[in-house]
């Protein structure tokens, strides 16, 4: 159980004689337990971010290969490679800060909002089936991406220009293309994250509950080990044409009549027909490399950080 966010408990009649007397409600949980229950989920997300986000910008610059045509794609290392040479090692932490703060917004809200959006569901239907927590999960990461894509719109203008400061490239995306510029792709981006939180939690909760019903592990590391690798590799094949199609809405600049995209759906279509299906996968396997480890780090972290705070496991 993610945090100890658990449904309202309505005050019950308690007659005694004549007199009657209510326990005393409790609606809501302690402020404390929400701050730790959302914090422990963004801070975890944060430091697994930080360790992976060199494969962020690995997986941005390979996603960005022959743009509208077809031609021969190079891999991780020669992508490595040439960033170390044309811009330098800083070149792998670009759009970090962006990166960081998003982390700790979007992290936090989207494995926050995961347990209590499931209660909601086991409260109106009787049920926390696989499909509920399908629909947790999916609820909690488009919410969460609604509310802070234009952070995210940042990081990949930064990954992709090493001379841009965060400030001024806000600046300069309102002032040339109109504020509501910050929400490009959110569109994909939502379908991105609903799609990956989902994924992840969902298989996550249900790998540790066959684990611990048909093998020998318990509520412990070698458990957290082995779920968070499966969701790693089950959200990645589900995530990276859609990451890929968000990248490309994100990056492409100018007014709507001289844009290249039109929407998710025209950047899916224009990239299968130039570029051929497997373009979809463009940066595929840095995408695991990245979201494997990440997916690992945050869950191992979260369950580590939660037990220290007095929460549930997940």
């Amino acid at each position: 159980m993610i945090g100890d966010v658990s449904p309202p408990v309505a005050s019950i009649p308690v007659v005694d004689g004549n007199e009657e007397l209510k326990k005393p409600q409790n609606l809501l949980p302690p402020f404390s337990k929400v701050v730790s229950h959302f914090g422990t989920s963004g801070v975890s997300v944060a430091l697994a971010t930080g360790v992976t986000h060199p494969l962020d910008v690995l997986k941005v610059r390979l996603q960005m290969q022959h743009v509208g045509q077809r031609g021969p794609l190079i891999g991780m290392t020669e992508t490595f490679l040439q960033l170390i040479k044309n811009e330098g090692p800083r070149s792998l932490y670009l759009g970090l800060t962006p990166a960081l703060t998003r982390s700790v917004l979007y992290g936090g809200l989207r494995l926050g909002l995961y347990e209590p959006t499931k209660f909601s569901f086991d409260w109106a239907f009787g049920s926390t089936n696989v499909l509920v927590k399908i629909a947790s999960g999916a609820f909690a990461g488009a919410f969460s991406t609604a509310l802070t894509n234009p952070v995210e719109v940042v990081k990949v203008r930064l990954q992709m220009n090493p001379n841009a400061v965060a400030i001024a490239e806000v600046r300069e995306i309102v002032s040339k293309e109109g504020i509501g510029a910050l929400w490009k792709g959110v569109g994909p981006a939502m379908v991105r994250a609903a799609a990956l939180t989902a994924s992840q939690l969902a298989t996550y909760d249900e790998a540790k509950r066959i684990l611990v019903k048909q093998t020998s592990l318990q509520e412990g590391f070698h458990l957290h080990l082995c779920s968070s690798v499966v969701a790693g590799v089950v959200s990645t094949l589900i995530t990276a044409p859609m990451d890929m199609i968000k990248t490309r809405l994100m990056l492409q600049q100018g007014s709507e009549s001289t844009r290249t995209y039109r929407n998710g759906f025209h950047c899916a279509y224009k990239v299968v027909r130039k570029e051929g299906p497997l373009a979809l996968y463009k940066g595929g396997f840095t995408i695991f490399a990245r979201l494997g480890p990440q997916t690992m780090i945050t869950f191992m972290l979260c369950e580590k950080l939660r037990s220290l705070a007095g929460l549930h496991k997940m």
